[in-house]
């Protein structure tokens, strides 16, 4: 009784652990893909598109001006073209008139009609449309694409031109767009596809095989480098401190400086500090602090408060430190120039970096 008791516990065990693989391969995105399923109809034969035109006359004179109708036979290479290549063979449909005996569009599921789509339209990005945000989330290509191009003709057949089409479903990003700071959409100079892949996977689809970086550098090179003194955040992911849909923020930043530095640096100790006068009791920093340096030829065990003039007030270094990081450190994306520490008074009782000098900042 123990063994079968123990046994089927190393059961259960194996099976909690075989459902926690497929549901965290499913958090992470490994078995996000779509199993597309080609519809057919089952003992239904071709009849010529001269039978589908003696009840559908008019939507037959849109369609032959349409990209699908003017396809050439060398352009389809062997493969089919006409009414029946998309919606299946149409004997028992023009018999009967049954209308569940040919493939409607607007009756099949997404799975099915994108099926139908990816028997000529994959190539390029297009093979990668099983794992494709879009398929994923069930939206088809007759949600985006006419077929007969019925009105006027728009690029690739869209039913609405970008970025329209895209604000029907994606409004957050409609809004974003018409923030203070945005990239130029509403202005007509960039478009949705202009960084984004809609056939394709990746992250986000985004149209690069690379690092998201990489899109960004296409119009903002500048900011690639190399350079000396990296940072950090910019060599990762431009999306850590910037929102390419737009911001209330200048420069597309997610939060106004200094609150964008602040989340990864400690603020500079500048910004604690008060104004002083000559007095040393009202001073801007304590000199023994230093490591009990000689300063102005005090000793090292004296309390060697440094004071000096500040004719814009206690508050001076608060503003000044407190507002804009980029007033001093401008370039933000990478530098050459080394961020050392600021010279201080040295033992000579000068300012500059002759032996002995230290600096002010950390």
């Amino acid at each position: 009784m123990r063994h079968t008791s123990s046994g089927a516990k190393v059961v259960k065990l194996i099976l909690l652990c075989a459902l926690m693989a497929v549901v965290g391969a499913c958090a992470t995105g490994a078995v996000r893909e779509r199993m597309l399923t080609l519809p057919t109809i089952d003992g239904a034969n071709k009849v010529g598109d001269a039978s589908c035109a003696s009840c559908h006359e008019k939507m037959m004179v849109p369609f032959a001006k349409s990209i699908h109708g003017r396809l050439a036979e060398f352009e389809v290479m062997g493969g089919e073209k006409g009414c029946e290549s998309c919606h299946g063979p149409a004997s028992l449909h023009t018999k009967e008139g049954d209308s569940s005996k040919i493939l409607s569009f607007g009756k099949l599921v997404p799975d099915q009609a994108s099926a139908i789509c990816l028997k000529c339209h994959s190539s390029d990005s297009l093979m990668e449309w099983h794992g494709n945000e879009h398929a994923v989330n069930d939206v088809a290509c007759t949600d985006c694409h006419k077929i007969h191009e019925t009105g006027k003709p728009l690029k690739k057949a869209l039913k609405m031109p970008e970025p329209d089409l895209c604000y029907s479903c994606h409004q957050e990003y409609q809004a974003k767009a018409n923030f203070p700071s945005h990239h130029p959409i509403k202005e007509g100079k960039m478009v949705c596809s202009s960084c984004h892949q809609p056939h394709g996977s990746g992250a986000k689809s985004l149209k690069t095989d690379e690092k998201p970086n990489d899109l960004c550098y296409n119009c903002h090179a500048r900011h690639q480098g190399p350079f000396v003194f990296e940072h950090s955040p910019v060599q990762e992911d431009c999306n850590i401190c910037h929102d390419p849909h737009g911001t209330v923020a200048n420069n597309l930043l997610k939060q106004s400086e200094p609150f964008i530095c602040l989340q990864c640096h400690e603020s500079h100790f500048h910004a604690t500090r008060t104004g002083s006068s000559i007095d040393p009791g009202n001073s801007a920093f304590d000199a023994s602090s230093l490591g009990g340096a000689v300063v102005s030829g005090l000793p090292a065990n004296t309390t060697n408060d440094v004071g000096f003039t500040n004719t814009h007030g206690t508050d001076a270094w608060a503003q000044a430190f407190g507002t804009k990081c980029t007033v001093c450190h401008s370039k933000v994306h990478g530098s050459d120039l080394p961020s050392q520490t600021a010279p201080s008074v040295n033992d000579a009782g000068t300012r500059g970096w002759p032996d002995g000098a230290r600096g002010l900042t950390r």
